[in-house]
């Protein structure tokens, strides 16, 4: 899935961010979370498949960007996503040569589930500013552009070869009567660490009715 950004290279199985999401401060007006370098918004994108041909799902996700001062002029940038998936028809998600576990080839459309993850790397010089705002839809791109400026950057970026950077995405499609037939496989994880030519990928299982 590599997600990384949009403006931004993404991994080769990125999210494909679709224009399209809702800014939620996540704090019911309290600015609590923010007070905590905690900013949350509601996003609809898409998500490809682990070998970057397409899109194989429609995404409902809940993100949150958590912000940490290193004290040396660089942030930790953790980035949480939760929600849902609806699946396209095509290509299964975990059906590439990269994948040595067992996966399908092909999901049907309509396949709903959820999934959960984070992206955490460093972001350097920028200049941390804790009450910025970001238009919707706030992608990554977006809140470090708006919350660091122009000139900072992450090391999670595609275009940057760091090993400064760790991701871990799964996704489950349960068993149940919405998604019969019976799937011939429903959990799929996409997970590493580095970026740009130190990028090390690894998949897991598949969603796959086929």
């Amino acid at each position: 899935m590599r997600r990384m950004l949009t403006g931004f290279v993404l991994f080769a199985a990125a999210l494909a961010l679709a224009a399209s999401g809702l800014a939620d401060p996540g704090d019911k007006g309290k600015g609590k979370k923010q007070g905590k370098n905690r900013f949350t918004f509601t996003l609809v994108n898409t998500d490809n498949r682990c070998d970057g041909s397409g899109a194989w799902a429609n995404l409902n996700e809940k993100r949150t960007y958590q912000v940490h001062d290193n004290g040396d002029g660089t942030f930790t940038l953790r980035r949480i996503s939760r929600g849902t998936f609806t699946t396209i028809a095509g290509t299964s998600p975990g059906n590439c040569t990269a994948n040595k576990s067992k996966h399908g080839h092909t999901i049907r459309a309509g396949v709903t589930g959820r999934f959960g993850g984070y992206l955490e790397g460093t972001i350097t010089g920028g200049s941390f500013k804790k009450d910025a705002t970001c238009t919707a839809p706030c992608f990554t791109g977006n809140f470090i552009s708006a919350f660091f400026g122009a000139g900072a950057v992450f090391s999670c970026d595609g275009a940057t070869n760091s090993t400064d950077c760790k991701f871990n995405y799964n996704y489950t499609a349960p068993s149940r009567a919405a998604n019969r037939p019976k799937l011939l496989v429903r959990q799929w994880q996409d997970r590493g660490k580095g970026s740009g030519t130190s990028l090390i990928e690894h998949f897991k299982g598949d969603i796959a009715s086929s």
